[in-house]
């Protein structure tokens, strides 16, 4: 179906009556009494050589400000190649020429920093499974077994990634793909588990032409199709640090959002990568804006803080999008910031739980203090 956007002069008008109810604060949970500015769907507690604060010092960035979050470390280890980098020890995947190779001991120890903390803090957090290879026909079975060692600790998987900027030529081996089985299986046994699947592919090719179609939509749409059964957020909207939006792109992310194939199918507007975009100007964020509008229940909000230091560094993405929470409307601003994640993430942890208790030993369960839950 076309879509009818509004004119320069229309969205202007558009900008003003959205905004009229200013900015607003909402609630972390529907049924929380506390009021935070957002709930974060994209946090990752370790960088590319695995180091990074504390759990505890991660809920003190948190503070008053986010609420909840979904929080994973880095699948992706940056290795340190002497014959590459001497004794300048690279800490980013574009520190360095030497590869980057899989790290699957970060679930446990995402899983082991959360067992560290009591009910109440345990509850502000969603911890992911990431520490797989997506074309690995056996991830599936990582992901498993990962459910079955830490019953009642994770909530998703992610943030994982196919095609990336600059990343996926790091990794030697097979190279990732959207229409690659062991993806399939990834995301099968996800619906099955109830996971949340937070993936990040890019829309498009590095310093692609505006004009030209995104390089991978077609195949990101048949694999959100293939898999209606699973609820999958599509990490920073296919954008990245130079993948910019194409001339039709707002077009494009509505016909995504429009099918009704694809009601399973989320946006996390997360990164200041992709902030830089969708809040450039004026009139882009009246463009961003409007599409959130009309989609309110489908997007979510992240920093993709990575091993933040001090809470200005966390809190970097959030500041970086005021002139969209500017000009949203409260309703708009309350789902985006905070409810959405709510909904999601909830549902998610009851249908994760439920698994467990149908699918894990009772020992293994009274071991995680789950076996209560179980029907």
């Amino acid at each position: 179906m076309k879509q009818c956007f509004l004119s320069r002069a229309g969205r202007i008008l558009f900008l003003i009556v959205l905004g009229s109810s200013g900015a607003c604060v909402v609630p972390a949970n529907p049924q929380s009494t506390d009021t935070y500015e957002f709930n974060d769907s994209h946090l990752h507690l370790t960088n590319n050589v695995q180091e990074g604060p504390s759990i505890r010092a991660l809920l003190t960035m948190m503070g008053n400000h986010a609420g909840r979050a979904a929080v994973f470390g880095i699948p992706l280890q940056q290795e340190w190649s002497y014959r590459v980098d001497g004794d300048r020890a690279p800490t980013y995947y574009l520190d360095s020429d030497a590869p980057l190779y899989y790290y699957s001991f970060v679930d446990a120890r995402i899983a082991m920093a959360y067992r560290s903390l009591n009910k109440d803090e345990q509850r502000r957090l969603d911890p992911m499974i990431t520490g797989f290879n997506p074309s690995d026909m056996y991830a599936a079975d990582h992901i498993r077994r990962v459910l079955e060692t830490f019953p009642g600790v994770f909530t998703g998987i992610g943030e994982f990634t196919i095609h990336k900027e600059f990343v996926s030529a790091k990794i030697p081996g097979e190279v990732a793909s959207l229409e690659n089985p062991a993806l399939d299986r990834i995301l099968d046994f996800a619906a099955e588990a109830g996971l949340v699947v937070l993936l990040h592919n890019d829309v498009d090719i590095p310093f692609a032409k505006s004009d030209s179609e995104p390089a991978y939509l077609k195949e990101l749409k048949a694999l959100f199709k293939r898999h209606k059964n699973a609820t999958i957020i599509w990490a920073h909207m296919g954008l990245g640090r130079t993948v910019g939006p194409s001339k039709n792109y707002f077009t494009l992310i509505e016909g995504i959002l429009s099918d009704p194939e694809l009601p399973n199918l989320y946006v996390d507007i997360s990164w200041d990568e992709a902030a830089k975009y969708l809040v450039a100007n004026a009139d882009v964020t009246s463009r961003t804006a409007e599409l959130l509008s009309r989609h309110r229940d489908r997007f979510l909000f992240g920093t993709d803080a990575a091993a933040p230091p001090d809470q200005p560094t966390y809190l970097k993405t959030y500041r970086a999008y005021q002139p969209l929470w500017n000009v949203l409307d409260r309703e708009t601003c309350r789902k985006v910031r905070s409810s959405n994640f709510a909904r999601i993430f909830d549902q998610a942890r009851s249908k994760v739980r439920t698994w467990e208790n149908a699918h894990i030993d009772d020992s293994a369960l009274a071991a995680s203090g789950n076996l209560g839950n179980r029907k």
